[in-house]
């Protein structure tokens, strides 16, 4: 039976021209592009053509602002930890936001083991960070702000440009998580004005294990793995060719078909959010009316966990999450949701519904049904809904 994946956050499918280019290089049996000689030469002509696809999706001034890693987590442990061991004789404090993921939280723990002091700043009620606190929080010793674009849980997005003029204007370094914007919506590096900024091809219907990190020219980073020159020197290691191929093609794609998938995308989400009401009340919307991703939608269902939710539906055969598959199998609510003034129960009865191109109206029908039905049983034997009062 074919299983509705309503889950696209934690894992989208590869498209069927990735694959096929992935399987071709496989095939071929590309050399090490580091290698001097022929074959060499055509693996290194493979990788700079993957490059330049990506620099295109995202405006680069050029290819070579491009570093391949390994995903999303080691290219914000990149940016973090790189800038600031580059930086440290200027200053040893960074500003962040208090929704950011746990590879930005974790990297910026373990900064604060060695002396650097954080400001991690609050978000309003609909998810977004203020400006001026940005530039409020900003000191003498400041040597970076890392905010990200579109926070996973919520889908929103941050006023990006707008706190790119605040750290230009202060000469600070500014980095921006976008593992779950680039490819999805348009990006375009020069106009938002971040020095780096974070993605992961998988994102955008590539393979899982191939990321990168976008570092303008003049940027003053040290590598996170040392070891030989590859990745012009940003990035030790030979590269996963295979995959960063694939990540090409799949880059080309998003950028040539980007205005197809936004329709498509923004139909469903409009079409979620008309339906919702007549299958299930109360309930709480976390992602931000305009500012936000068109493929994803964050809810909190009243005096029911989403966990329960999440594994009656599976029985049905739909997948969908509750949070970041990275927080999957903790009992504490999410960070994210309790800054938005969420309470702990209202946060643990949250779904994260994100889908994809491989996704029609049709799935939210049967989505729909499943989830009145599912919500309705576990209603009747929660003691919160028992003792809500009722209008």
């Amino acid at each position: 039976m074919k299983v509705i994946n309503l889950d696209h956050i934690s894992a989208k499918p590869l498209l069927p021209e990735v694959k096929e280019v992935m399987i071709g290089a496989i095939e071929k049996d590309y050399h090490n592009p580091s290698s001097q000689h022929k074959t060499g030469e055509e693996a290194a002509a493979a990788l700079q053509k993957a490059r330049e696809a990506v620099a295109d999706l995202l405006n680069c001034s050029t290819p070579k602002e491009i570093v391949f890693t390994s995903g999303g987590t080691e290219s914000v442990n990149h940016a973090i930890k790189g800038v600031a061991l580059a930086n440290e004789d200027k200053g040893k404090h960074i500003v962040t936001s208090n929704i950011e993921h746990n590879a930005v939280m974790r990297s910026l723990r373990r900064l604060k083991s060695s002396g650097f002091t954080v400001t991690s700043l609050p978000v309003d009620s609909s998810g977004r960070v203020n400006p001026k606190d940005v530039a409020e929080a900003i000191t003498k010793d400041t040597i970076l702000v890392s905010v990200m674009h579109s926070n996973n849980e919520t889908g929103t997005i941050q006023p990006i440009e707008e706190i790119a003029q605040i750290t230009r204007q202060k000469k600070v370094i500014f980095h921006s998580d976008a593992v779950d914007s680039v490819g999805v919506v348009p990006l375009d590096v020069n106009k938002l004005g971040v020095d780096l900024l974070s993605f992961a091809s998988n994102t955008f219907y590539g393979p899982a294990g191939v990321g990168g990190l976008f570092i303008r020219r003049g940027t003053r980073i040290f590598p996170l793995l040392e070891g030989g020159v590859q990745e012009n020197n940003k990035r030790a290691g030979a590269e996963n060719l295979i995959g960063i191929i694939g990540t090409g093609k799949a880059a080309g794609l998003a950028l040539r078909d980007m205005d197809k998938r936004l329709m498509h995308l923004r139909a469903l989400k409009e079409k979620l959010l008309t339906e919702l009401p007549n299958s299930i009340d109360e309930y709480i919307v976390n992602t931000h009316p305009d500012y936000s991703l068109p493929n994803l939608l964050s809810i909190s269902i009243k005096y029911i966990e989403g966990e329960s939710v999440m594994l009656m539906l599976d029985d049905e055969n739909i997948a969908i999450s509750t949070r970041s598959a990275c927080a999957t199998g903790s009992l504490r609510a999410s960070h994210v949701l309790l800054s938005l003034g969420l309470s702990h129960a209202d946060a643990q009865g949250t779904l994260v519904i994100s889908y994809g191109v491989d996704n029609s109206k049709e799935d939210f029908v049967a989505f729909l049904n499943a989830l009145k039905n599912v919500v309705s049983t576990l209603r009747d034997i929660s003691p919160l809904y028992q003792k809500a009062p009722k209008t």
